[in-house]
């Protein structure tokens, strides 16, 4: 546990009570500080008590009276579309508002730390897609390296659950934009931009709210080290603006595709390998065709990332690689399940929306395609001229004969997952590959992307026999 620091003796008021709220709650306690918890369920609340927390009616005349600061939950909004009433009160109340990684960053260096010989350093990585594999690899690969490595964030253990870091420990962090948004101190290490693509954008009011979410990484403490995809323009304009000139290494530009030979220090993939190149020379190499837990361009985007801050953090290309070899991918993204009679079968349940799903579609051929569900803004035109690897799409989903008609491959309207698997496998022949990428959120019918891929892997598993 991390405790939480400059709040010794005061109330703070912890709204949310999920996995990072009773985190807080305990980090807060343990800093000191007498946390007052809220949830507006009754469950939530119960667990809270039991814990020996007090829980207080937010909502009331004169709730935040004496309270030093509100922490939020990253589930609930702050500004758009509309902020949360308990929040709309505390600001009225002049009472600062925070989250949980906010009060990481105060919180996490000790005065223990002047005994150290390396001081611990905190990776955290923010994009729209490639955040969790970019973090899992970077983890793995520390820990190949026996580098002490923790992950945590919006991935593995809530921030202020984790241990304090030792000698030399690495706290590699996925921070998604909403706890980027709110965070009132960002001071990592080593800062890393994955991509940017359209999502939650109702929750940042539009596609410029959402880059000012993710900027928030790199402009409030300013990191030590920064490592920028640039094949969007948004950014290529953020490495331009943290960089002092085209030699500046301390902005590491990363590209899937493009070839970034100038005079700074760059990191790309193309064509299934990845080169590092600093001072307009190759500094490593590391070919990716082969590694399993990496297939398609997208994964080699990741594996780029990943490359890069392990350098940053003093590791040698060789290093890395054995580190790459062996990792051995995440749930849910481009994870292979099964290859039986010729046919391989791939959840990437985590697809949730059209970009993601692209860069699926993107890794392999002759694809027999498991789409659908819940619609993201912004629809599905991106998807036309896509989809050129895909035999059929099976499409499953409540509005599953709408999604359907948006596609421009042949479709067969299947509802369910079971229905969509079963026709998927009786089509399929070898060489082929069963790709679960939906494309949409899993809401319609399932309560998370895990629920809907593990359902996939159900299903194939049943008709496998397995």
């Amino acid at each position: 546990m991390i405790p939480v620091v400059g709040f010794k003796g005061a109330q703070v008021a912890v709204l949310g009570l999920g996995r990072s709220g009773l985190a807080t709650a305990r980090a807060l306690a343990a800093g000191g500080a007498e946390p007052i918890c809220w949830d507006d369920n009754p469950a939530a609340r119960d667990a809270a008590e039991n814990e020996g927390f007090s829980c207080r009616d937010l909502s009331r005349q004169g709730a935040f009276d004496g309270i030093a600061s509100l922490i939020v939950s990253p589930g609930i909004p702050h500004l758009y579309p509309a902020p949360n009433p308990l929040v709309l009160a505390a600001l009225k109340a002049s009472v600062p508002v925070d989250n949980d990684i906010g009060l990481f960053f105060r919180s996490l260096a000790t005065p223990e730390w002047d005994r150290f010989e390396q001081m611990p350093k905190v990776v955290a990585v923010t994009g729209s897609n490639g955040k969790s594999t970019t973090v899992a690899l970077l983890h793995h690969i520390l820990e190949e390296a026996g580098r002490e490595s923790q992950l945590a964030g919006n991935i593995g253990r809530g921030v202020l659950d984790i241990d304090p870091p030792g000698d030399g420990g690495v706290v590699v962090l996925e921070l998604s934009s909403y706890q980027t948004d709110l965070a009132r101190a960002l001071t990592p290490d080593i800062a890393v931009f994955t991509n940017l693509s359209p999502d939650h954008l109702d929750r940042h009011h539009g596609m410029g709210g959402y880059f000012a979410a993710k900027r928030r990484l790199f402009a409030e403490g300013g990191p030590d080290r920064a490592i920028v995809g640039i094949d969007e323009a948004e950014g290529l304009y953020l490495a331009g603006q943290l960089s002092e000139g085209a030699a500046d290494d301390r902005v590491i530009r990363l590209s899937s595709g493009q070839k970034l030979t100038g005079a700074g220090w760059n990191v790309f993939a193309r064509k299934g390998f990845l080169s590092e190149y600093r001072k307009g020379r190759q500094a490593g190499s590391i070919d990716l065709r082969e590694m399993k837990g990496l297939p398609g361009a997208h994964n080699h985007q990741n594996a780029c990332a990943a490359y890069a801050a392990a350098r940053a953090l003093g590791l040698a290309p060789r290093q890395i690689e054995a580190g790459l070899e062996s990792y051995p991918g995440l749930p849910h993204r481009s994870q292979t399940i099964a290859d039986v009679d010729g046919v391989r079968y791939v959840n990437d349940s985590k697809a949730t929306n059209v970009d993601s799903a692209i860069k699926a579609l993107s890794a392999f051929k002759k694809i027999r395609w498991i789409c659908g569900g819940l619609e993201k803004e912004g629809g599905l035109d991106a998807l036309k001229g896509q989809t050129g690897t895909v035999e059929k799409a099976y499409v499953i989903g409540r509005e599953a004969a709408n999604f359907a008609m948006q596609l421009d491959v042949v479709s067969e309207v299947c509802t369910t997952m079971e229905q969509a698997v079963a026709a998927a496998m009786a089509d399929a022949q070898p060489g082929d590959t069963v790709l679960l990428a939906p494309a949409a959120a899993s809401f319609d019918q399932y309560n998370s992307f895990e629920t809907r891929g593990e359902d996939f892997i159900a299903q194939v598993d049943a008709r496998l026999n397995r």
